[in-house]
């Protein structure tokens, strides 16, 4: 594997550095005053559990910092708990059927229901076999908790981080819109906000005019991660970090980090046999087309939402490399690798790709956390703010345009960049 070259930085040029998560002092307009919609409730699926336990560690430090402080002139019944995670049973009958319970009251609560709908590391016995839960199964329980909840709760927020069908989310010939139909059902069964996490087409939340539907951008916990682990990147100059998108339908999502950022965008065009009877290319790909300056002697970030099998990333950055890129970087929100994580070793020990980064907002493969050339990136704080704002019904805003703290960070990377200039 190409070993990382990053240099440790020096104390001044550490101090050059904001510390801690751009987020860290977050206070939403309002939040001290605000009633909130109720206790807060946060509710584990099977699959999520670790995740949630995280995020309420979170929120109770949060709140207890603001009581500390003498933030808070007055306290609601429920407000400062320390576990907000209300127990529940996923039970399942050896047929395969199921039933969702809650094993304490939630009248009047704020429930935060939390659904990792990848997790495939859960099992269930049917009709005697061991079975790993997929997607429609995780959905299914998701549908038990809201429905043993209906009627007594205060208020429903769902988060799904990696959004259920949401790679179906438009209709070509004959085929389901189940990304669409998922979420109205969601609605009429009484959801109040869904929370989503990058979703694979963001204009899905189209299909709710009338409802919340957030998606929330995992664009500066990436991007931070990258250039904490790798002070060495180049963001200016004719040697500057180049961003790749592999292929034609995540333009878009690179195209935002290459204009945040400031810096030059190129992407692959898969071309593929045409269906002629529908006029569309719709077959085999034939091949990676190449659009843009050349990426010799750069640095290079590939820039996609997922990684499934692997097989764009590994064939993206071959190509990079046939160009004579310098190192190849990927940031992913949802390392998924649903073919395990071989292919992807082997590329990084080709030196294809010098590391991946991808967020904990879904199940992660045990061997994929003990590489050394992959970085978690931990979102559960953000989530806890994110509970938090919502529970008071105060803008997130912020918390959803990131645009002015990636600036920020971009400006700190750039002066220690110049101070370590300086200092040679």
């Amino acid at each position: 594997m190409s070993a990382k070259t990053n240099q440790p930085l020096t104390d001044q040029a550490q101090n050059l550095i904001h510390h801690g998560s751009a987020y860290t002092d977050y206070s939403p307009s309002g939040l001290i005053a605000a009633k909130t919609a109720g206790p807060v409730g946060l509710v584990t699926l099977p699959g999520s559990r670790e995740f949630v336990e995280a995020v309420n560690r979170h929120l109770y430090k949060r709140r207890m910092d603001y009581l500390n402080d003498g933030n808070w002139t007055h306290l609601e019944e429920g407000l400062i708990r320390d576990s907000y995670i209300i127990p529940t049973s996923s039970v399942r009958f050896s047929s395969g059927e199921g039933k969702g319970q809650f094993d304490a009251s939630v009248r009047g609560h704020d429930l935060f229901i939390f659904c990792d709908v990848t997790n495939y590391s859960v099992h269930f016995e049917l009709f005697g076999h061991d079975v790993p839960m997929g997607p429609d199964d995780h959905f299914q329980d998701l549908i038990r908790i809201i429905l043993a909840a209906t009627g007594k709760a205060n208020r429903i927020n769902v988060i799904m981080p990696f959004l259920y069908e949401g790679r179906q989310n438009i209709r070509s010939g004959r085929e389901s819109l189940d990304c669409s139909y998922m979420l109205k059902e969601l609605s009429q069964l009484g959801v109040d906000n869904i929370i989503t996490f990058d979703p694979h087409d963001p204009r899905i939340d189209n299909s709710l005019p009338a409802k919340s539907v957030e998606s929330i951008p995992v664009s500066y916990r990436l991007i931070e991660s990258f250039l904490k682990y790798y002070p060495d990147i180049k963001l200016e100059g004719d040697q500057s970090l180049m961003i790749v998108s592999p292929d034609e339908l995540g333009m878009k999502r690179a195209m935002f980090y290459a204009s945040i950022m400031e810096l030059p965008f190129t992407t692959f065009y898969r071309q593929r046999e045409v269906n002629i009877k529908n006029d569309l290319a719709q077959g085999e790909v034939v091949d990676f087309l190449f659009l843009g300056d050349s990426p010799e002697g750069r640095d290079v970030v590939i820039i996609d939402d997922m990684i499934v099998t692997g097989f764009s990333m590994v064939e993206t950055a071959k190509r990079l490399k046939a160009m004579k890129a310098r190192r190849v970087f990927c940031l992913c929100s949802f390392p998924l690798f649903v073919d395990g994580i071989e292919k992807m070793r082997q590329a990084c020990e080709q030196g294809l790709i010098d590391h991946i980064f991808g967020t904990n907002l879904i199940y992660r493969r045990p061997e994929l956390l003990a590489a050394d050339w992959y970085t978690d990136v931990d979102l559960t704080y953000f989530c806890a703010l994110l509970t938090d704002a919502i529970n008071h019904n105060v803008s997130i805003s912020k918390l959803i345009n990131q645009s002015e703290e990636i600036k920020r960070l971009i400006n700190e990377h750039k002066d220690v960049q110049q101070f370590m200039k300086l200092a040679d």
